[in-house]
């Protein structure tokens, strides 16, 4: 395994470029108010939700237009210096640090619906609006856009790391919703990629290399995603049961037998335990699944009573129904706020976040062995799953002030890992590579297939500005 775990090893290779005083009076006096140098604005803009820390940028500029963002990066490429795209800075992998300075690209202004084109089910939409902000926008058309990661992230950012979530398991990721694309390149070019055709064959995939390339190949101004129609029916359920091998069980089972079940959630009862206490609910502390089902009346329910005879043959007990918009909310806002409610468990902790994914056959064997590393380690922790598609996170809760909890955190990452990567799955099912998972991702492709990427990113960012030192090192 190539991502190392001693101590002085933990922490970004920070290695600073020059930004010449040329290019912040050329910003100024191009973006006037829009480009800020105050140190809270650059502070903000030089950390994400993960734990690893960097000095900030040495400007933000807040671009409204895709002409902004091209006039920026033209301005960057002429100074060489860096410039890093910034949405909505939900990231967990140190996606947005400065690592070699530079100025941050703000693209949250750029948060309109451009076109929506209910007949064809796409819209076309700028990167800054959230997936919140384009779903209550597109709300009285009758569909809806379902990927759904957790945070209210933009929709730049979700393609920049190819996000999912909740509802990956019927609708797919960002790579299958992802239609077309406007970038802006390392030179300041806007190019085109895609149509809102179904299907092409012409010529390379580029919609599909930049969804995922965590700008480090492009600046994307416009996104064309698909929608689809808002069911008919839906249902949500919870079922609590005796141990955490039950649950996914019930999972595997579930996803095997073909129920096209729309979401299915693991929370284990440390995390239950966490959300009770900040959202103020009653859930039972033991591991849960939470469920949800789409389709007709007559569909759900027989999809919602196939899943609730599984749970009982791994001792499923203590089913909740939320059928009404309300009940359903409440139980989904309580998982996607698991993140923050274990956070605020230890206050002044930071959360190392792992992110695998493996194979549906071999999901209880990755997880009910790395539980049981966790728990012997003594550091507190959550386990939320996307366990349908057999990706999984667990949270470690570190004081980041103490290099011998990073250690030991970092070394269990590493362990688990090892252990996807053996069971044929992946070191991050969503969150993306950034600087945390480099070294895996040599382990997990192999050095040919880095040394690709890597001649592919010379060959589109020949001075390296574009979000330097994320997914390999150059």
């Amino acid at each position: 395994m190539n991502a190392p775990t001693a101590a002085a090893h933990l922490l970004p290779e920070i290695q600073l470029r020059d930004v010449p005083q040329a290019l912040i009076d050329a910003l100024l006096a191009r973006f006037g108010a829009q480009c800020s140098l105050a140190q809270a604005v650059r502070e903000q803009h030089g950390r994400d939700e993960g734990s690893l820390q960097a000095p900030p940028p040495s400007a933000v500029v807040f671009a409204q237009s895709t002409q902004d963002v091209a006039d920026a990066v033209k301005l960057a490429s002429q100074y060489d210096v860096p410039v890093i795209p910034y949405g909505a800075g939900s990231s967990l992998e140190g996606h947005l640090l400065a690592v070699q300075g530079g100025i941050s690209i703000d693209v949250s202004r750029m948060n309109q619906v451009l076109s929506i084109n209910a007949e064809d089910l796409t819209v076309t939409v700028q990167p800054g609006i959230t997936r919140k902000q384009l779903n209550d926008a597109i709300k009285d058309t009758g569909l809806f856009f379902p990927i759904d990661p957790g945070a209210d992230a933009s929709i730049g950012g979700m393609c920049a790391t190819r996000a999912s979530g909740t509802n990956a398991v019927r609708y797919g990721t960002m790579r299958e919703n992802v239609l077309a694309l406007e970038v802006v390149t390392a030179s300041g070019e806007v190019i085109r990629t895609g149509t809102r055709a179904k299907k092409s064959s012409a010529g390379y995939d580029l919609t599909r290399l930049m969804v995922g390339s965590e700008g480090t190949l492009g600046i994307m101004t416009e996104i064309t995603v698909r929608l689809y129609p808002l069911p008919e029916a839906v249902s949500a359920a919870i079922c609590s049961f005796p141990s955490i091998e039950a649950a996914v069980r019930t999972t595997i089972q579930i996803i095997q037998i073909g129920v096209p079940i729309a979401r299915v959630e693991l929370i284990d009862r440390h995390t239950v335990r966490m959300v009770n206490a900040h959202s103020k609910l009653t859930l039972r502390e033991e591991p849960m699944l939470l469920m949800e089902f789409h389709g007709s009346p007559a569909s759900v329910k027989e999809q919602a009573e196939m899943v609730q005879d599984i749970a009982n043959e791994f001792g499923g007990q203590a089913f909740e129904w939320a059928s009404t918009p309300e009940e359903r909310t409440r139980l989904w806002t309580a998982r996607h706020n698991a993140y923050f409610a274990a956070v605020q468990s230890r206050p002044g902790c930071r959360a190392i976040s792992t992110d695998t994914c493996v194979p549906i056959s071999r999901l209880a064997d990755c997880l009910l062995e790395s539980v049981d590393e966790v728990e012997a380690s003594g550091i507190p922790y959550f386990l939320v799953g996307h366990v349908g598609d057999g990706n999984f996170h667990f949270g470690y809760l570190i004081d980041p002030n103490s290099a011998e909890e990073r250690t030991k955190a970092e070394a269990m990452n590493h362990t688990l890992v090892a252990r996807a990567l053996s069971m044929g799955g992946t070191c991050t099912g969503e969150h993306g590579v950034g600087i945390h998972k480099m070294g895996f991702l040599l382990d997990e492709t192999g050095a040919g297939a880095v040394d690709m990427m890597r001649a592919i990113k010379r060959a589109l960012d020949p001075k390296n500005i574009l979000n330097p030192g994320k997914i390999f090192a150059m």
